[in-house]
């Protein structure tokens, strides 16, 4: 297993000097693009990789000629896409040290691997009192359906916590386990959201000497080290295709023959039976006991592809390098003012995720997307992690083989100009007593509003584009009063993993149906967004305020990329407590709500 640790720099120029990254960056087509007249600097790999030509070439290839049916067809055709698929699997077993094929269960990805051993292990195997442990560093996918069978069976689920480097503490881990009643160990490889490796054999090493079994998320680590699951022993190990330059929607779970063995079936269908009847139906052997259904075959296929090209570059000398990007990007981000990197493990892999002093993690992304510079922003489905640091978000840039050094000077060079375009605020002294003064109506009705706001972004939008919206959005945000410090203490956060938003909405006094509200965010475009809402919204009577179409508004206008759920910036969370405060104002005749 490949370890991260500090090389000194002469090694680091001799390496790197052998490593033609320029070759392969030409293997994949997207790094080729430009936006703005920028080329691509994609810095976040540790949500999902690009695709070399290999890959997309095979999953082309198996859809023009050879697209079939699995498992049960006599023609070529058939058999052409079962030896494919069933190659891939071998692949697999080779790439992780399996002892044998059996043993490599085809998912949709690691979320779903983990579901998987949670429901089907866990169901048959958890007891009200036992005791699952899982990590302070663990995604969400590694902690909620934990959560779940916890509760379905009676289990408890505990934690293990970190220093404020972002590692393990290993002997708050031993008395954990010291209860005897530690049934699973679930924990990452690699942390997504701060990059550290964990000592994985020495954790699973105690718990089994605990009587547990051990489950590892691979998901950071599979694309950046060889993996032996053997030498490792692990119970059950998890990854995803997308993150090791293949297709997403596939992954895999390996687990030990016994435990997959004895493990109920996780869906029931088609090609995971032996036999069919009313009265009973007996199972197949594995691995298909756990393949229910028609496949993603062709992400089989693709990944089968994308470990041939890992293979061919070697997972050592791609380990290496990343870590050369990692030595180089730590070091040039310590010249950016006002920049802290959260997590500073002794042995990571090539992630860095950092905060600046007076900027929020939403608007550094977007800035940097003005330059096509691709980072994420967010909680990273890391929640608790956040909570550990006691911060809401950072902005994350992650490294891939493709990546070089220059781009990291990209990064660098834009943070520094975004942060000296943005000066700490001066703190200004909040009257917490002060009345709030809730804006008043913008224009005779949210329509008649709406056509004057989208007569403005019309002559912005012809003069300079999405960016010159954007830094419209800007220009209301100052305009907006500073409430934050208010709102926080008084209502509960609106959902958003980008930013975080307050808002109060109220019943205007002495009137019949008058909706007013005010909020902050900690993102200056959020609270853009919200100064667009105050005029949409606030000073309306309720039921327009139910019955305006915002959705067609922010297209007509051309930033309908804000409001969907999906993007978790808030404003979506904003209007949905906007409609249920109108609903109330209309039903209950609230005054604060």
């Amino acid at each position: 297993m490949t370890t991260h640790t500090k090389t000194d720099s002469a090694s680091e120029i001799a390496f790197a000097g052998t490593f033609n990254v320029e070759h392969i960056r030409a293997d994949f087509p997207i790094l080729q693009t430009s936006h703005n007249g920028h080329p691509l600097a994609y810095l976040d790999n540790a949500a999902t990789t690009q695709k070399p030509r290999a890959v997309i070439d095979a999953i082309v290839r198996y859809y023009e000629s050879q697209n079939a049916n699995i498992h049960r067809g006599v023609y070529h055709l058939s058999q052409t896409a079962t030896n494919l698929y069933e190659q891939t699997r071998e692949k697999v077993r080779h790439f992780l040290n399996a002892a044998e094929v059996a043993e490599i269960i085809f998912t949709r990805g690691t979320t779903e691997s983990i579901n998987l051993v949670a429901a089907s292990w866990g169901k048959k195997y958890l007891t009200p009192g036992d005791e699952v442990v899982v990590s302070n560093l663990e995604h969400h996918s590694d902690i909620v359906p934990w959560q779940m069978i916890c509760e379905a069976t009676g289990a408890s689920l505990k934690i293990i916590p970190i220093n404020d480097d972002g590692e393990l503490l290993l002997d708050e881990y031993d008395k954990l386990l010291a209860s005897g009643k530690v049934k699973m160990v679930a924990f990452n490889h690699v942390s997504n959201s701060l990059g550290t490796i964990n000592p994985v054999a020495d954790i699973v090493r105690r718990a089994h000497a605990a009587g547990a079994l051990a489950l590892v998320d691979g998901a950071q680590w599979v694309a950046h080290g060889t993996t032996d699951v053997q030498e490792l022993d692990a119970d059950f190990y998890t990854f995803s295709g997308h993150k090791l330059y293949g297709p997403t929607g596939i992954g895999v779970l390996y687990g030990k023959r016994k435990l997959l063995d004895a493990m109920p079936p996780y869906q029931g269908g088609g090609d995971m039976i032996e036999s069919v009847t009313f009265e009973k139906t007996v199972y197949a052997q594995l691995p298909n006991k756990f393949e229910a259904g028609t496949p993603d075959i062709a992400g089989v296929v693709g990944l089968g592809a994308a470990i041939d090209y890992v293979h061919a570059h070697s997972l050592t000398r791609i380990g290496i390098y990343e870590h050369i990007l990692l030595n180089h990007a730590t070091k040039r981000l310590q010249e950016v003012p006002r920049l802290r990197i959260i997590g500073t493990a002794k042995h990571k892999a090539a992630v860095v995720s950092f905060v600046i002093d007076g900027l929020s993690s939403l608007d550094i992304g977007m800035k940097l997307d003005q330059e096509n510079i691709a980072i994420r922003t967010g909680h990273h489905c890391c929640q608790p992690v956040m909570d550990r640091f006691h911060i809401s978000s950072t902005a994350r840039a992650s490294f891939s083989f493709y990546n070089s050094r220059h781009e990291i000077d990209r990064l660098v060079d834009a943070l520094k100009r975004i942060v000296a375009a943005s000066p700490l605020p001066i703190a200004a002294k909040v009257d917490e007593n002060a009345a709030i003064e809730y804006p008043h109506a913008f224009a005779a009705s949210p329509q008649a509003a709406a056509d004057k706001l989208a007569e403005d972004f019309a002559f912005i939008g012809e003069a300079g584009g999405k960016d010159a919206k954007n830094e419209y959005l800007l220009d209301l945000a100052q305009k907006l009063p500073h409430l934050f410090p208010i709102l926080s203490k008084v209502t509960p956060r609106v959902p958003g993993c980008m930013s975080q938003v307050h808002l109060v909405a109220r019943k205007k006094p002495n009137s019949p149906d008058i909706f007013e509200f005010v909020a902050d965010a900690d993102a200056e475009i959020v609270r853009g967004l919200i100064a667009l809402l105050q005029k949409i919204y606030s000073g309306q009577p309720a039921n327009l305020v139910l019955t305006f179409n915002i959705e067609g508004f922010f297209q007509r206008i051309g930033l309908d990329q804000f409001i969907t759920s999906q993007r978790r910036n808030g404003l979506a969370g904003m209007i949905q407590k906007i409609q249920d405060a109108a609903i109330i104002i209309l039903t209950g005749s609230a005054t604060n709500l």
